[in-house]
């Protein structure tokens, strides 16, 4: 018997993108997590004592500002040297970008797989044959699987590969191919990267996506870790999922439908983020709040948003370990709530913010200053997270909470008429 690890998507290093403007974020820790989720990859390995860990694409998250990225990765490399761990890998789309990536000189028990071509290497001590192929640049757009060989019958075979597969949610469509493709070449196991979050895709074969070692925004919730695979007589006897990562994202919804008064709904805050807590295991958390449902609340929780954040912020504030990243009231206001009605000024107002919609363009437009600060902006700080383009989740949110605003006024307008 014997085990690897499949881990993907480790984005050392990877920049903030505009954390900064949230109060009380733990910059540092942020900052230096995918440096300790590493860490803790080759901490795993060593104390598994693997034969092998496989690293299938996006080591690194673009250009360097310098060396010490590589320098951090080289020393890592020579602790699993001295533990007899070899270490296979393929260049992902972030890691073609990269210059300095393609000048470092590796050590002798890594392999980066070529990218002209499928290579293949063979670990006789374990009949283990290994194959992969890196992105020779950031936008591979054909499917690779077509290079690589078929596999052999007297071997335990791997390949590796940087892939959307069919397409996933949130992710280019980078070196697309089928299950039915990776089927076809007759491997026992696949190491996919590039979708972070896991997903084991196949059981027979095997077609794994162990998903990033460490969350870095929002949309990278929950447990981060790699893969621990078990094999016995040529067949996968294990799989499964190691957390390593050291901060972790989570979105809380909370139905404040439930709660009578904004004190009750702190509570219910208080509650579900110590239930989070506990399930982070000892790990700091990032948490977006989004406050949902119909309650008589919706009115006063708009208006004073603002105080609603604040006292937020002192419910994380008492765990200590607890950081608010966001706080959205999606909440509607419940039936036989106020309605103005007639044809007066203020009901045309009313109906023509209800139907209120607008697109990035347009704000582009209507604030022209936007798109001149936008353009002297240097391009790392664009690449994921385009303050100025907001996403369309983001977009809905901002339109939601403007109708709200002047919901709320014009009713009040409405009362003092009626």
């Amino acid at each position: 018997m014997f085990s690897f690890l499949h881990a993907a998507d480790i984005h050392l290093d990877s920049p903030l993108k505009g954390l900064e403007e949230y109060q009380d974020a733990p910059l540092e820790q942020i900052r230096i997590a995918a440096r300790r989720a590493f860490d803790n990859l080759v901490d795993l390995a060593v104390e598994e004592k693997v034969a092998f860990v496989l690293l299938a694409g996006d080591l690194y998250d673009g250009d360097w500002k310098d060396y010490n990225t590589g320098i951090y990765f080289l020393s890592r490399m020579g602790r699993l040297q001295d533990a007899g761990i070899r270490v296979f890998m393929v260049s992902g789309n972030h890691d073609a970008a990269s210059q300095i990536t393609r000048s470092l000189r590796l050590p002798g028990n890594v392999t980066l797989f070529p990218y002209r071509h499928a290579g293949t290497h063979i670990l006789d001590d374990y009949g283990v044959a290994l194959y992969g192929q890196s992105f020779s640049d950031r936008s591979v757009t054909d499917d690779l699987t077509g290079n690589y060989p078929q596999g052999n019958p007297a071997f335990f075979n791997i390949g590796l590969l940087h892939t959307s597969l069919n397409g996933r949610t949130g992710h280019e469509p980078y070196a697309p191919c089928t299950l039915d493709a990776l089927r076809s070449k007759g491997y026992q196991y696949w190491a996919l990267g590039h979708v972070h979050q896991r997903e084991e895709v196949s059981s027979d074969p095997w077609v794994v996506f162990p998903g990033t070692i460490q969350g870095r925004h929002i949309r990278e919730t929950g447990s981060k870790g790699c893969t621990l695979v078990r094999v016995q007589d040529e067949r996968v006897v294990s799989v499964e999922h190691r957390e390593l990562d050291v901060l972790r994202w989570v979105l809380c919804r909370v139905d404040a439908a439930l709660s009578e008064s904004v004190e009750q709904l702190l509570d219910n805050v208080r509650d579900i983020v110590q239930e989070e807590r506990a399930r982070a295991d000892g790990r700091p958390i990032a948490v977006r709040i989004v406050l949902e449902g119909k309650t008589p609340l919706h009115g006063s929780l708009h208006e004073k948003s603002l105080q609603l954040h604040e006292e937020l912020r002192g419910v994380a504030a008492s765990f200590g370990d607890v950081w608010i990243e966001k706080v959205r009231v999606n909440t509607r206001k419940p039936e036989g709530s106020l309605f103005i009605g007639g044809e007066s000024p203020v009901e045309s107002l009313r109906t023509s913010i209800e139907a209120l919609e607008f697109e990035t363009s347009s704000l582009m437009e209507f604030i022209p200053e936007f798109e001149k600060l936008r353009s002297k902006l240097p391009p790392e700080l664009l690449a994921d997270s385009d303050p100025f383009r907001p996403d369309e989740e983001e977009l809905s949110a901002m339109r939601e909470e403007v109708k709200e605003l002047l919901m709320g006024k014009i009713e009040q307008r409405g009362q003092h008429e009626h």
